[in-house]
């Protein structure tokens, strides 16, 4: 037992060895080596994106779309109007998407693509919009 208790007397005194080779480890970087562990990575932005809420888009009516698009017809003979547009947006990661509404003027409509060019280069598709105002259908006499 005697021979137990002073087993470390010859090196307790001693100053703590360092390497002449490798420099000391901040204390920042040895507390980082038991930091917790994330397994499952990417799983918490999997699930953040789950919880993500989309919107469905609407179906219009016959009776919406002809009035859109006696509304398209009167923005396109007077295009440099301002209007404000709210179509949907689909998401690009899950279905569904979400309605933005859009304020500038219309520089041109292209028939081909089926697309409003606004001014600031903005493209909105027609199959995606579900209401048009402008102060100019009040003028003409339309009304919303």
């Amino acid at each position: 037992m005697d021979k137990d208790t002073h087993r470390y007397d010859d090196i307790i005194n001693l100053p703590h060895p360092t390497s002449a080779n490798h420099p000391r480890m901040s204390l920042y970087d040895r507390a980082a080596q038991f930091s917790p562990f994330a397994a499952l990575t990417g799983h918490d932005a999997a699930i953040k994106e789950t919880a993500r809420l989309t919107e469905q888009n609407i179906e219009l009516s016959e009776d919406t779309i002809s009035r859109l698009n006696e509304k398209l017809q009167i923005v396109a003979d007077h295009l440099e109007t301002e209007v404000t547009i709210t179509y949907f947006v689909p998401d690009e990661r899950k279905s569904g998407g979400a309605y933005v509404s859009y304020t500038g003027i219309v520089r041109r409509i292209d028939d081909y693509e089926h697309t409003l060019i606004m001014t600031d280069k903005t493209v909105i598709p027609i199959e995606q919009i579900s209401e048009i105002e402008s102060e100019l259908f009040g003028e003409i006499g339309i009304y919303e």
